[in-house]
């Protein structure tokens, strides 16, 4: 089984979510990528995309069709401005031209080069996509592609993705292989060992370095969120309230910039129901950003992005671990328990429902955190089984697709049940537990396959339907 960082479960993303944006705007910038590797851009008469199943049926609400377009442009999430992400999607629907990987216009008429087909679901997964390139000659190329949560995407002809097969020293594909090798190498830790294999990717310099890079973001987005008021765009008319919390906890405050903001959060008065609000606080602010096209951090996807900065920044302003070799532990930590429900279960709504976002997030949050505390090998583990153990079976049912209702608020529970479990791990003897990790794992996944598809990210059914809004 293939290995996978820490950081391509944990990593930069774009909202509002990482299987509906981000991943159609991955497989767009690799369908250009293999445009180049069989012919090249110049060639390129007319490209084609189509949506499938949950991708269509949700993507007007998840900005899916702009994603694609922004990929087939030559745009980069990463990189792009937010800002100016409407001007240049307009742009493209109004001149009725896309510059194809930002080296050649072409016609692209949205409803005829685009098109959302909301009657059917590609076999190999929900999340399905066909591009289709024609060239000046009269030839075609066609590619699928799946977007299978967190920004990953696949294909069923394995060699249309560049993706390097990369296998750890200590290859740790499920729990039990965690305790083992720490057991075996004389580890008290698990980001020691995690620190060892994330050398198959860079230094431990570097990977320390990309940790605190993360946690820089994290703050940049939470500082963004509890400075911006508003509604939140789509048609829902969301109030953002991560500003007003804001506010009231730190009443007349000054500060200008996200560090002074942290330390007048540090010094705020302390007490149960503030640090509850903070906790509340900083989730909102981070997926109010998400729902609105914002650069959030995607842990394991956008719709729970909030988790883990919320609960991050709830050890560094309420606790006593606030080194930067505790932030790093905690986003290794975390990242390592995400890549084992995304190897042995999934991340994604589209296939087990919300169990896979929030759940997941709230089970690497839990980890992270159970690490840094000073938490055994063995408590680690059973805090992120225990935050798993209450979201299983927790259904994908946003209101008209849009990552807002009930997902902002979701992430403030997620964060909250992470804080809970890893303060019963600690207090508790893992030996004694009666379910592990891997158990939970598999469960979760059991759970994934037996539930109704409409509850699976579709918008069809829960809050989706039992709550009546004007069309958005």
């Amino acid at each position: 089984m293939e290995s996978i960082s820490v950081f391509e479960i944990i990593k930069v993303g774009i909202g509002p979510s990482s299987s509906h944006t981000m991943g159609p705007w991955n497989a767009a910038s690799a369908f250009i990528r293999i445009i180049k590797r069989e012919k090249s851009i110049a060639e390129v008469k007319e490209v084609f995309l189509e949506f499938f199943g949950s991708l269509a049926k949700t993507g007007i609400g998840h900005g899916t069709d702009i994603a694609g377009m922004l990929g087939l442009n030559g745009e980069d999430f990463k990189t792009i401005d937010t800002t100016k992400i409407d001007k240049i999607v307009d742009a493209i629907k109004e001149s009725q031209i896309i510059n194809l990987g930002g080296e050649k216009e072409i016609p692209f008429v949205y409803g005829h080069h685009l098109v959302l087909n909301m009657s059917q679901t590609l076999d190999y997964h929900p999340n399905g996509m066909i591009f289709k390139a024609i060239f000046e000659d009269g030839t075609e190329l066609v590619q699928d592609f799946y977007s299978v949560g967190g920004g990953f995407i696949m294909s069923q002809e394995k060699n249309s993705i560049e993706k390097q097969c990369v296998r750890t020293i200590y290859p740790c594909h499920k729990a039990s292989d965690i305790s083992k090798y720490c057991n075996k190498l004389g580890f008290n830790k698990i980001s020691d060992l995690i620190l060892i294999n994330e050398e198959s990717w860079r230094t431990q310099d570097e990977t320390r370095k990309e940790a605190l890079y993360i946690w820089e973001q994290i703050k940049e987005c939470i500082y963004k969120g509890v400075n911006k008021e508003g509604i939140l765009p789509g048609g829902l008319n969301v109030t953002r309230r991560a500003a007003g919390i804001n506010r009231k906890l730190l009443g007349d405050k000054i500060y200008k910039n996200k560090d002074e903001w942290f330390q007048q959060v540090v010094d705020a008065e302390e007490n149960f129901t503030n640090i509850n609000k903070w906790i509340a606080c900083f989730a909102l602010a981070v997926n109010e950003e998400n729902a609105s096209f914002g650069r959030i951090i995607t842990a394991p996807t956008n719709g729970a992005s909030g988790v883990i900065p919320a609960v991050l920044m709830y050890a560094q302003a309420f606790t006593d671990a606030v080194s930067e070799d505790d932030i790093a532990r905690f986003i290794l930590v975390a990242g390592e328990i995400g890549t084992l429900f995304k190897k042995n279960a999934t991340i994604s709504a589209a296939m087990g429902g919300c169990q896979a976002e929030i759940g997941v997030s709230s089970a690497m949050a839990a980890a992270g955190l159970t690490e840094i505390l000073g938490g055994s090998i063995g408590q680690v583990l059973m805090a992120a089984e225990i935050a798993m153990e209450h979201h299983l079976g927790l259904t994908c049912d946003p209101i008209k697709g849009l990552v807002q209702i009930p997902c902002i608020e979701r992430n403030t529970m997620g964060a909250i049940k992470a804080i809970t479990a890893a303060n019963i791990a600690l207090e508790s003897d893992p030996a004694k537990a009666k379910v592990t990790l891997d158990e939970v794992i598999q469960t979760m996944w059991e759970t994934a396959l037996s539930m109704n598809d409409r509850f699976k990210e579709t918008s069809e059914g829960g809050l989706a339907i039992a709550v009546n809004v004007p069309e958005c």
